[in-house]
Formats: structure tokens, sequence, C-alpha cells
């Protein structure tokens, strides 16, 4: 299978370890993960993490993107968020997040974390590029600011796991939506429900590592080779070729992140 990661937190994964990384992509290899999406985040002030050092070091793997997370939102400071904005003006940053809201934890204010989000979808709109949202126990709210700033068909809904409602209303907006490892899990049948109905030209899939292990690999440290379990869980939901479903998303996903065409993958 050609296999692409849309999600995943690389530089947490490497621990800023050189040696680790490339030993995480050549695992990656092995399994068929052609291209990673690595998601650049803040980590406190003046840090933007090292997901643009890895982009620069393993460019024929990684995509870049730059956000700031809604558990962070209240913390940020004003000259981070003139340097994240910048940030996101590159050209190798190729999509704003992740971003969102997340009310399950409430590490931010809602209030703060709604404003936070609206940065993020206002830079992606500024800029043209894609967004990557994270989204929990906020979809309402998520709805309707994505609506508001007119941004749905340029959105990736990371780590899907709502219901079939939730995701025929992001499709509504024009979403796509990615699958994680959740989907493998005894207790995700009504996001199962939803992966079977997600239209083809909609669909990616990753791992959010290190963060959320497919089964069987469960309570391991997630990397992007485990993408290939849910690629496979994936495709027996949809009654799919593993193979084709793998080489549809790896589409999908570069097209929407804007890294090849369509019409380079055959």
């Amino acid at each position: 299978m050609r296999l692409i990661d849309a999600h995943c937190h690389l530089d947490v994964l490497a621990k800023g370890s050189w040696e680790a990384a490339k030993a995480i992509l050549e695992r990656a290899k092995e399994a068929g993960v052609m291209r990673i999406i690595a998601i650049g985040q803040w980590r406190g002030e003046g840090d933007f993490g090292q997901t643009l050092a890895l982009l620069e070091r393993f460019p024929e793997v990684l995509f870049a993107t730059m956000g700031i997370h809604p558990h962070e939102a209240g913390r940020v400071l004003a000259e981070d968020w003139k340097q994240w904005e910048r940030l996101c003006a590159q050209a190798e940053v190729c999509a704003v997040g992740e971003t969102g809201l997340d009310y399950f934890y409430k590490h931010s204010e809602p209030a703060q974390q709604r404003e936070a989000f609206r940065k993020h979808c206002r830079v992606a709109k500024c800029w043209g590029k894609p967004l990557v949202v994270h989204m929990r126990d906020a979809h309402e709210d998520c709805l309707c600011i994505l609506r508001e700033e007119g941004v749905g068909s340029q959105t990736v809904i990371h780590c899907f796991t709502g219901d079939l409602r939730q995701a025929e209303d992001y499709l509504t907006l024009g979403c796509c939506l990615s699958i994680s490892g959740i989907v493998t899990y005894a207790s995700a049948e009504k996001l199962r429900e939803a992966v079977r109905r997600i239209p083809d030209e909609r669909l990616l899939l990753e791992t959010d590592s290190p963060y959320l292990a497919p089964v069987p690999m469960r309570g391991k440290t997630n990397e992007p080779a485990f993408v290939a379990y849910t690629a496979k869980a994936v495709a027996s939901l949809r009654g799919a070729k593993p193979e084709l479903l793998a080489e549809l998303c790896y589409a999908n996903t570069l097209r929407f992140f804007g890294g090849e065409t369509a019409s380079t993958l055959t």
C-alpha cells in the first residue's frame, strides 16, 4: 500500500533527536507511508517547536503546518501571535493549525478558544491555506465559527470521532474528515457508522501520533507506520480493497494540502 499520514506530531514523537526522527521515518517507509503531515505547534513563549527544522531535514517526506492548540489559547502572548502569523505566511507552511475548540479539558476558557480559532480561520483565508481543526465536545460552536468565517471547504476535521449526524454537518460545509486509530476501538461503533458514509473524496487517514495507537498496537506509542492498521480497518468498513483505499486517501491528502495534483499520482 502507498500511504500518507495526515496528522502527526513528529517533533513530540522524536523528542528532539534527529536520529529518532530518521528511524521513525524509516519505519514509516517500510510500512508504505510515503508522506507525512507534521503538525507544528506553539510550545511556550517564543517557541514553535521543531517541525520546520524537521521539514528542512526531511523535505522529501514531510509537509508542515503551524498552529496554536486550543489548550494553549489563553497563554499566548501578543508577540507570539505575531510570530505565528509570520510563520503561517511562509511558503513552506502548507496549512494553518491545528486549531479549534476543546470543551472537554478546557485548559483555556471557551471564549479564549473561540477567539483563537477565529484568528486561525482568518489567517488561513488570508493566505489561501488549508485549516486543520481539533474539535472535542464543541460541535455546535465549531460549526458556527466555520460557517461564519466561510472556511468550511478548506477545512479538515482532524481525528474525527463524531457520529453520522456530526459527519453530515461538516460535510455539508465542505469539510474533509480525517480518521484516526480510534475507529478500531470497541467503543467507536457510532464513528464506524459515520466512516462507512463519508464520500470518497472527503476521506483522510491519520495517526495523531504519538497518541491514539490503533488496535492491535493500542497501548504503545503511536507512530506514522501504524496508519496502515487504520487503513485496513477503514477499508474493511467500506468494503474496499486496502490498497485502493490507501491510494484514495493518499491522493485526497496531497490534494487537500496542495502538495501534488491528482494527475501526478497515477
